[in-house]
């Protein structure tokens, strides 16, 4: 990792959130997950067309695709090893970690490490090329869970403690998986269906409890998802088994608790009345919401940063009021809910005992970020969009990548991680995004409004959109279908571009006598 770059990056089992939704908590029938990016992984895209292929072929299994620079690149990539190919596969967004194909099926990720103990690296799997192999050849979240199992036992697991949020327009399914130790090459694994009303956190914790695998229509786990932890003495064999419990033991904080921070604030924030609070040692999996929950609403919550709670880093620093008093009662303008552990030191230092870090939902190391959402009562091709945001997700605005899509403008095809360039699209969102937080609480009032108005722009015109994709679609006209959809992915992620290109001179010009 270049070390310009080592500034920005976190550990990874700090780095994602995902919120789940299911159809009945959703506030239009559709089921949804998601994903924030949250480290120094790749952030171009590129949508994989669908092929088909002879009998006997094989396909490379890779290691370090998520740090190349566009989708050829092979520096610093792997063979893993070969498996043999499928007959056909399906069109698939390829991000970092691999999010949406053809058939509306969907995934989110987030990394909880687990025990370092069960860690194999002879493994063949990392978690990205799961995803990628599932998206290939599977239409429900039950087939991808089914094939990842197959494809670990058989090859072995070779990732850190990683977390799915796995939906299709029927369901949304929270998957865990770890290895099983330096003796054997395989992995363990969990699955739990989310109940249809119902959302559902994971945020770098191990979220998966108790497991009835006599209800194979909630619950699914590989074959020796107990016989593990019992050889390795993670359980006793007489308690109540509980996958959390064995296989992480806590969370990052070293706590041992199945949650921290983010997912107790969001799921307190979706379902206030439940009362949930930091004293508790398990948090429920999942929870009825006390209101449908939007597009919006998730979008909010992966931006958030503790707004109007005692977490929120932007309303600690405070200046005096002007009037003689001692009291410090105006938030500094200079204050972000994103300020670096180094500049909080420099506070802390000063005897500012208010200051001090703590990880918000949404963090400016933030790569990309995705909410998808899949719908059951359109063609796949428009059913499954995937709204993307690349940068910071509390500042930078989505576009949508329908599941028909066939191609992806050029600047999305290039990782803006390596180095400034301006053919990246990463770098024209972050750039004004880290200027915006230089006077944070004046920048604010300009591009919340801006940024909040690409979704709701979407949100209007997605339904003429689907009405033009199905007419076409019942005209037999596919080509015309997908054109549709891939024109108007194009025509909505340009405007963010130029709508952010403008912000960053507006911000500028609001610097113009220092900073």
């Amino acid at each position: 990792m270049p070390a310009v770059m080592m500034l920005s990056a976190r550990e990874n089992y700090d780095a994602c959130t995902s919120i789940m939704v299911g159809k009945k908590a959703s506030a239009d029938g559709s089921v949804m997950t998601s994903h924030t990016c949250d480290s120094w992984y790749r952030t171009w895209m590129q949508m994989v067309a669908p092929a088909q292929y002879a009998n006997d072929t094989i396909t490379e299994i890779l290691d370090g695709r998520m740090h190349t620079e566009y989708p050829g690149s092979r520096d610093g990539v792997k063979v893993s090893g070969t498996i043999p190919q499928a007959k056909s596969t399906f069109r698939y967004l390829d991000t970092a970690y691999p999010c949406l194909n053809e058939r509306q099926l969907a995934m989110g990720e987030t990394t909880y490490s687990g025990r370092d103990t069960l860690i194999n690296k002879n493994g063949m799997f990392k978690i990205e090329e799961l995803q990628r192999i599932a998206l290939e050849r599977c239409s429900t979240a039950r087939e991808a869970i089914t094939l990842m199992g197959e494809l670990i036992k058989q090859y072995g697991y070779g990732d850190a403690g990683e977390c799915l949020t796995i939906a299709d327009p029927n369901e949304v399914w929270i998957f865990e998986v770890q290895g099983e130790g330096p003796d054997s090459i395989g992995g363990v694994w969990a699955a739990v269906r989310i109940p249809d009303d119902h959302i559902a956190v994971s945020a770098n914790v191990s979220r998966i409890g108790k497991l009835d695998l006599s209800d194979p229509d909630n619950y699914m786990a590989s074959d020796n998802v107990k016989d593990v932890a019992l050889r390795l003495g993670l359980w006793n064999g007489e308690d109540e088994f509980s996958f959390w419990k064995a296989y992480s033991g806590g969370n990052y904080a070293k706590e041992p608790k199945n949650y921290s921070v983010r997912e107790l604030f969001i799921m307190n924030q979706l379902a206030p009345e439940a009362g949930f609070t930091a004293d508790l040692e398990e948090l429920p999996l999942s929870v009825k919401p006390s209101s449908k929950v939007s597009v919006e609403d998730v979008a909010k919550l992966l931006g958030s940063y503790y707004e109007g709670t005692s977490n929120c880093l932007a309303d600690r620093l405070k200046v005096k009021n002007g009037s003689g008093e001692d009291a410090d009662t105006i938030v500094s303008p200079v204050a972000n809910p994103w300020m670096r552990p180094d500049e909080i030191a420099v506070y802390e230092a000063m005897g500012d005992s208010a200051m001090h870090n703590i990880r918000t939902v949404s963090v400016s190391w933030c790569a990309y970020s995705t909410i998808i959402q899949c719908r059951d009562w359109l063609p796949d091709g428009v059913g499954g969009v995937a709204w993307v945001c690349l940068d910071n997700p509390g500042q930078s605005p989505r576009f949508p990548i329908f599941a028909g899509v066939t191609d992806l403008p050029d600047m999305l095809k290039i990782c803006g991680q390596h180095r400034d360039r301006d053919d990246a699209a990463l770098w024209h969102y972050r750039k004004p995004n880290r200027l915006a937080t230089v006077r944070w609480g004046k920048s604010r009032q300009f591009t919340e409004p801006e940024r909040d108005r690409f979704l709701a722009k979407g949100m209007r015109e997605l339904p003429h959109i689907e009405s033009l994709y199905k007419s076409l679609i019942k005209e037999d006209k596919t080509e015309e279908a997908q054109k549709l959809l891939t024109d108007y992915t194009a025509d909505f992620f340009g405007a963010t571009i130029v709508s952010w290109d403008q912000l960053g001179r507006r911000l500028w010009r609001q610097h113009w006598s220092g900073f």
